[in-house]
């Protein structure tokens, strides 16, 4: 049985939408939407036979060859670079630069020749060309179109010479006439992704969608999006800070968990080619309560620097503050320092924070925090070029984490010494707080706390 739903149809033009308007979209007439009952299309259509069932080594090959992004890293993190037929997603905070980021790859990849639309329901096309004169991306191969209808890209996917790339921006802001209910819902979001994969892969189109996301952080929408898509990438950072993080969720194409680093620029989004010491900024070393942290993130090595401020508490309860990293961290290797090394933290205010805006997870951040908070207690300078890294137990012991030779071999390009880290073989200097506090922080230079 077919089903009926009400929908808007325009007494000028005749264009039908989902929505009621003042003004037609299509013709621009005011107040010439009526109601109208329509019947919807069947949702399922019969297979045939040969389509069921069919023999693996006779299905087609991937046709089609991969177009580059017109950035080299960008290539190598999405596999090989726009696969023909892929589905990428794009999530990301307001204003942290998805458009800005994505306009570019478009730009790009319509300067190599390749046809590219731009789709924005967001953005009116004085907008986005207003961006991409900043940008200084304008080609004849680059197409834009601002519409809340996923019907009115379809012609151009069917022509004879489909684009290359199709970039929706976004896809919570798209509504489909066969489904019902308003943009952004979980039965718009499913239907406008379910045409645009599905027609995409059908003439070798790349398309990659921008998704919202939740105060939370994470993808807003249906989690079946994420399944739908080969590629999910998700841009993080601060909007108070000028660098991007762009890191790959999933990938079918290529490597999990990697990285890139952007920084914000006036000429748009600039990848930073060596980001290894790009978090340090200018930073002093002869200053207490300072330590760097070789740091793993999505397997590249970051040195980034861990700060700790140790003073007297005027407090009844001594405050704790910890900004980059999850303060919980902070409490439990106290607790550590109090009861391993005989240290009173009763009357002492600690504030710690990782230095450049990052966000650290990883538990080889414990023995750097550990030591930027004992050099701020005994107002005490560690070595210029210490590096650190290695996780800190309950009993104060520095146990071993992962990723240890790819940060040592980081270390030694960046000649840093000495390294404090827990050593693989168990045979390792370091191997307690108590140790690394002998070695750092000698009875005969600490004055007494």
């Amino acid at each position: 049985m077919s089903k009926h739903r009400e929908m808007y149809q325009c007494s000028s033009c005749q264009a039908r939408f989902a929505q009621w308007k003042g003004q037609c979209p299509a013709c621009g007439q005011w107040n010439t939407l009526d109601a109208v009952t329509v019947r919807c299309r069947p949702s399922a259509q019969p297979i045939s036979r040969q389509e069921r069932l069919l023999r693996l080594s006779d299905a087609p090959g991937m046709s089609g060859r991969v177009v580059s992004t017109g950035l080299e890293a960008l290539d190598r993190i999405l596999g090989r670079g726009l696969e023909p037929g892929a589905a990428i997603l794009v999530g990301g905070e307001p204003g942290i630069g998805k458009s800005t980021l994505l306009l570019q790859v478009a730009g790009r990849v319509a300067a190599a020749g390749h046809g590219a639309i731009y789709l924005s329901g967001e953005e009116s096309l004085a907008q986005i060309r207003a961006r991409a004169d900043r940008l200084g991306i304008l080609h004849d191969s680059l197409y834009a179109l601002a519409t809340s209808q996923v019907e009115d890209v379809f012609p151009a996917l069917e022509d004879s010479s489909p684009p290359v790339l199709l970039i929706v921006d976004s896809v919570q802001t798209l509504t489909s006439s066969k489904a019902e209910g308003l943009s952004g819902n979980t039965v718009q979001v499913r239907a406008v992704a379910t045409e645009l994969v599905g027609r995409c892969k059908k003439c070798g189109t790349t398309v990659i969608l921008v998704g919202h996301v939740t105060k939370d952080g994470v993808l807003a929408g249906p989690r079946l999006l994420e399944h739908m898509v080969d590629t999910v990438i998700s841009l993080e950072g601060d909007r108070e800070h000028n660098f991007r993080l762009l890191r790959v969720l999933k990938n079918r194409f290529g490597p999990n968990q990697e990285l890139l680093v952007f920084q914000m620029s006036g000429n748009g989004m600039e990848l930073v080619e060596d980001p290894a010491t790009y978090f340090l900024g200018a930073r002093d070393a002869t200053l207490s309560g300072t330590a760097v942290v070789m740091a793993v993130d999505g397997g590249r090595p970051l040195a980034v620097e861990i700060q700790a401020l140790a003073t007297k508490s005027y407090l009844a309860i001594p405050r704790r503050t910890a900004l980059g990293f999850d303060v919980n961290r902070l409490h439990l290797l106290l607790a550590v320092l109090e009861k391993r090394l005989r240290l009173n933290f009763a009357q002492v205010d600690i504030y710690a924070k990782a230095g450049g805006g990052m966000r650290l997870v990883e538990p080889g951040m414990d023995l750097a925090l550990v030591a930027a908070v004992l050099s701020s207690y005994y107002d005490l300078p560690l070595p210029e070029r210490a590096v650190f890294w290695g996780e800190v137990d309950l009993n104060g012991q520095i146990r071993p984490v992962a990723g240890h030779a790819l940060r040592s071999a980081q270390a030694d390009r960046l000649r840093y010494t000495p390294v404090v880290c827990p050593d693989t073989d168990g045979k390792g200097e370091y191997r307690t707080l108590s140790r690394m506090q002998q070695a750092l922080f000698s009875r005969k230079s600490r004055p007494e706390p």
